[in-house]
C-alpha cells in the first residue's frame, strides 16, 4: 500500500473512533470509572513515549540542525498551551463532568483542531515513514478512545441526547482525515519533518500536561500503582516498538 491509502485507511479507522462513546451507555457510569482512568494513563505514556521514541527522532533526521527540530517541538508544545487558554476547556477525561452548553461546542471545537492536527501528524509520519505512520496512528488511536469517552459523557451530561452526541463527535473525529490529505497534499512542496516535531510537541503537552494530572488524583495507593504501571507499560511499548524497528 501507498502513504496515501494509509492515510485514508487511518482517517475512516481514525472516524469510527468516535462511535466509542456509545460504551457508556452499555458500560454504566461506576464500571467506565473503573476503566477509564487505567486507559488514561496508557495513552498518556503512549502519547509521550511516541513523541520521544519515534516522532522527535525521526523528525530530527528531516529538518536543518537539531535546535530547528526541538524549536518546532517547543512551538507544538506551546500552541496546544494557548489552544486550551482560548477555549477555556482542558481534556479531562472524565464521565461526570461540568461543561454545560454552550461549553459543549467549545469542547467540540477543541476537539475538531486537535483531531486536524492528529491527522496532519499521522500523514506526515505516513509521508515520511510507512512504520513511522502506523505507530503514531496507534499512538493517536490510544489517546482517541479514553477522550472519545470522556467527551461523549460529557455532551451528554450537557444535555445533548445520545444520538446526537455520536454523530457530532465522528464528525469531529473526520478532520482527522482531513488532516492526513492536507499532510499528504503539502508532502510535494515542503519538508514534512518539522510537521512531526511540532505534533511530537503537541503530544507531549497532551500526555504530561492534561493526562498525568488525572491520574494522579487518585484514593488509594492501590490506584496510584495501577496508574503508574498503565502509564509505564504505554512508555515501555513505544520504547520496545522503536528498539524493534532499530
Amino acid at each position: 500500500m501507498n502513504p496515501l491509502s494509509w492515510i485514508l485507511l487511518g482517517g475512516v479507522l481514525m472516524t469510527a473512533v468516535g462511535l466509542v462513546g456509545g460504551v457508556t451507555l452499555v458500560l454504566g457510569e461506576q464500571a467506565l470509572r473503573r476503566i477509564l482512568l487505567p486507559l488514561v494513563a496508557i495513552a498518556a505514556g503512549s502519547l509521550i513515549g511516541g513523541a520521544l521514541f519515534h516522532m522527535l527522532p525521526e523528525a530530527m533526521e528531516h529538518v536543518d540542525g537539531k535546535i530547528t527540530a526541538f524549536a518546532w517541538l517547543g512551538l507544538g508544545f506551546v500552541a496546544f498551551f494557548c489552544l486550551e487558554q482560548f477555549l477555556h476547556w482542558h481534556h479531562c477525561h472524565r464521565t461526570t463532568s461540568e461543561h454545560k452548553q454552550p461549553l459543549t461546542y467549545l469542547l467540540l471545537i477543541s476537539d475538531t483542531i486537535h483531531n486536524f492536527v492528529d491527522g496532519l501528524a499521522v500523514g506526515a509520519a505516513f509521508m515520511l515513514d510507512i512504520r513511522l505512520g502506523i505507530t503514531t496512528w496507534l499512538v493517536a488511536a490510544a489517546h482517541e478512545v479514553p477522550q472519545e469517552l470522556g467527551d461523549f459523557g460529557a455532551l451528554v451530561h450537557g444535555g445533548w441526547p445520545p444520538r446526537r452526541a455520536l454523530v457530532y463527535n465522528c464528525a469531529s473525529q473526520s478532520t482527522f482525515l482531513l488532516g492526513g490529505l492536507v499532510a499528504w497534499a503539502g508532502s510535494r512542496n515542503m519538508d514534512l519533518g518539522f510537521v512531526v516535531a511540532f505534533a511530537a510537541g503537541s503530544f507531549l503537552y497532551i500526555g504530561a500536561v492534561d493526562l498525568v494530572p488525572e491520574i494522579n488524583k487518585h484514593a488509594s495507593i492501590r490506584a496510584a500503582l495501577l496508574h503508574f504501571l498503565c502509564f509505564a507499560a504505554g512508555m515501555a511499548l513505544l520504547f520496545g516498538l522503536a528498539f524493534l524497528e532499530g
